[in-house]
């Protein structure tokens, strides 16, 4: 039998899993990561090292829950939140705390600072205090990186450098997904617990790898994480002028992730309402279980973090009447969320002149039965999930698989180790859902003029 360790750094919280060659869990640990710090406005980070920290502590516990002979341990794979920035200096250390993807300053030019001597992702960093190399996955530059999406490399010389405010002699080497980044160190062993001198391998972006772990080829995957977005792949690197959805780099070499827009504060508005009303999930579950497709007229509109394109934009609840009590407003977020993303999966499968007759479900949120058919309703068709809820850590998993030989290729990879658990199919409230989708595509209408003029 061969394991392998996924490393699942996200937003909120890092999972480290010890699967076998057929997806099967056998350790775990999560630890969370701690609230962003605020250094000025407009500037979001991760606190001191968190993200190393929680990743080390991580390794270190599944580790110590693992029962089989770490020999036969045959690799890890690394997968870490995109969109972040790492600034380092000479001795590859932080030069000042990890930017989160919220951070503004990720939208501009990287600024010159003689302590900065290396500029990397998330991946980037964590690859380095892992095996001592400077290497990363090309699948996790996206946004301000003067990456070339065709071959997947930096250029030989091009105007992107200076657009990105980056020197070439700044950026690490580039490779694809499941290919060697390097083997722990002793150090990084003694830090974590892995085995000194296991090889770790290239994933790719979170969202990509999450894509991966729930055996997505040509069907519609919605990602229910803090962040949410519809996603499907495709063999090129495509742009849609009108916004619909846009192209990122996949989990497997040469395949691109095209992804719808998305909610910026998903998951994180259920944990924002369960916090608030100081309530057990079960219990919020359960109740809202009972309450009537449409929470009697109550309309979430999801914009707890405003989208970049209408920045004035605030999250709304709207329609109470008296008759709603906490567990309608829990169904109208979860509504809200599936209403939402039923209209931006719709816009990028006519952009791309597809049909989506299956759904799958990912991420946290996925293992929320009333969630499930929720989207199973509001999409009208049968919506499935996977076995392991980390699916991001199982695609993790693929990926060291395939770049350590314990499967010989992608698709027996995930053929495998993929394992749907459950079918939602659409009851009678489609219907109701049909009709309610049309006035709430058209809220903000009415609420963008209000908080547009409140904006500051």
């Amino acid at each position: 039998m061969s394991y392998l360790i996924a490393i699942d750094n996200g937003s909120q919280s890092t999972k480290v899993s010890i699967v076998d060659e057929f997806g099967r869990v056998h350790a775990s640990a999560q630890r969370p990561l701690r609230p962003y710090a605020h250094p000025r406005p407009g500037q979001v980070v991760h606190p001191d090292d968190d993200v190393w920290d929680s990743i080390a502590e991580a390794c270190t516990e599944a580790m110590q829950r693992f029962i089989g002979a770490p020999g036969e341990i045959a690799g890890v794979g690394l997968c870490t939140i995109r969109f972040c920035r790492a600034l380092l200096g000479a001795d590859g250390l932080l030069a000042e705390p990890l930017l989160s993807w919220m951070d503004d300053r990720l939208g501009q030019p990287q600024w010159d600072d003689p302590a900065i001597r290396y500029v990397t992702t998330s991946s980037g960093y964590v690859t380095l205090r892992l095996t001592g190399e400077r290497r990363d996955t090309a699948g996790n530059y996206e946004g301000m990186w003067p990456i070339d999406h065709e071959t997947w490399r930096w250029p030989d010389s091009s105007p992107g450098y200076e657009a990105a405010g980056m020197r070439r002699e700044q950026l690490f080497e580039l490779v694809d997904p499941g290919a060697v980044l390097g083997h722990v160190t002793p150090e990084a062993a003694a830090a974590t617990g892995l085995p000194a001198g296991l090889p770790v391998f290239a994933t790719s972006n979170d969202k990509a790898v999450e894509a991966l772990g729930s055996g997505l080829a040509d069907e519609l995957l919605v990602s229910l994480g803090t962040y949410i977005a519809a996603m499907t792949t495709g063999a090129e690197h495509v742009v849609d002028p009108s916004g619909r959805f846009w192209a990122n780099f996949g989990s497997v070499p040469g395949r691109y992730l095209y992804e719808s827009n998305g909610i910026r504060r998903g998951m994180w508005t259920v944990s924002w309402y369960r916090q608030l009303v100081d309530a057990d999930l079960g219990e919020l579950e359960s109740g809202a279980a009972t309450v009537e497709p449409g929470c009697g007229g109550l309309l979430t509109v999801l914009d707890w973090l405003a989208p970049g394109d209408h920045p004035y934009r605030r999250g709304a609840l709207l329609g109470f009447d008296g008759s709603q009590g906490r567990f309608h407003v829990y169904r109208s977020i979860l509504e809200g969320i599936a209403l939402t993303m039923h209209r931006h999966s719709t816009a990028m499968a006519d952009a791309l002149g597809r049909e989506f007759p299956e759904l799958i479900v990912s991420g946290g949120g996925s293992r929320s039965d009333l969630m499930m058919q929720i989207f199973a309703d509001v999409f009208a068709r049968p919506v499935r999930r996977t076995r392991m809820s980390d699916a991001a850590g199982l695609g993790a998993a693929i990926c060291a698989a395939v770049g350590s030989g314990v499967h010989p290729d992608w698709d027996s990879a995930v053929k495998a180790m993929v394992t749907t658990a459950d079918v939602f199919t659409p009851s009678a409230a489609s219907g109701t859902y049909a009709r309610i989708a049309a006035d709430h595509a058209r809220v903000t209408e009415h609420t963008d003029p209000l908080f547009a003029s409140l904006h500051p």
